[in-house]
């Protein structure tokens, strides 16, 4: 199969999941990320259901993941479209997660994702996808570490993020602003961590102690990149 014919396949992909999504937003609300809101998306969407399960083998998580997903993409989008580079870095990252909240089309949607992700069967998927959103910030503001640093920053991020969106949810002021106020002290809380952090790190008595936990730190790295995915040629 051509390179044409896979972007193609991918684009035709994306398509039918949109319709499938915008579909599903409609029952969520009332029947959750389930399989009667999947089976009604089908129906509503007019999309053969064998291909629908092709798509989505695990029917409603999958349109679950994508709406996440989406989310993420529309965060990049506006991202792409403004200028940051006026913004000290923290006020970078509280803007990237007011845009990720902001991208949200129906917050009852992402209350019932909330639900369905805190279910055991599911906690994993839900924490890669909000893992997978702030690695999407890191990435977006030229994050380059590539040793512990790289996961400590997604894992401190991440429990930001996810404390912002619980507080989101239940938040009722004119635009979100106390939400807005709650990202805010929650990252000056991570900043005063980092300068504690620092600060230990600059004592002399306490290098002898921290040489050992330096070095191993120093010894993680990210993630290598895969060459071996389908659709992916080696040494490209």
């Amino acid at each position: 199969m051509s390179t044409e014919e896979k972007q193609g396949n991918a684009a035709g992909n994306d398509g039918l999941m949109d319709q499938l999504l915008d579909a599903a937003l409609l029952h969520v609300v009332f029947d959750g990320w389930s399989q009667a809101s999947f089976d009604a998306a089908i129906a509503d969407a007019e999309v053969n259901p064998v291909l629908a399960q092709a798509l989505c083998p695990r029917g409603a998580l999958d349109l679950a993941v994508a709406y996440h997903q989406r989310g993420d993409q529309a965060m990049l989008a506006r991202l792409a479209a403004v200028d940051l580079s006026g913004l000290r870095f923290r006020d970078k990252i509280a803007a990237l997660v007011r845009y990720r909240l902001d991208a949200t089309e129906d917050k009852e949607a992402v209350r019932r994702g909330v639900t369905l992700f805190a279910l055991p069967n599911h906690a994993a998927e839900g924490a890669k996808l909000v893992w997978g959103t702030c690695d999407a910030i890191w990435t977006a503001l030229g994050d380059s570490s590539d040793d512990f640093n790289w996961y400590s920053k997604r894992a401190t991020l991440s429990g930001v993020y996810s404390a912002t969106l619980l507080y989101w949810l239940g938040d009722d002021s004119p635009d979100h602003h106390a939400t807005w106020e709650f990202l805010d002290r929650r990252i000056d809380n991570v900043m005063q961590f980092e300068k504690v952090k620092a600060d230990l790190n600059k004592n002399p008595l306490l290098k002898p102690f921290l040489a050992g936990p330096a070095w191993l730190s120093a010894q993680i790295k990210r993630p290598a990149p895969r060459d071996d995915l389908p659709g992916q040629s080696r040494g490209s």
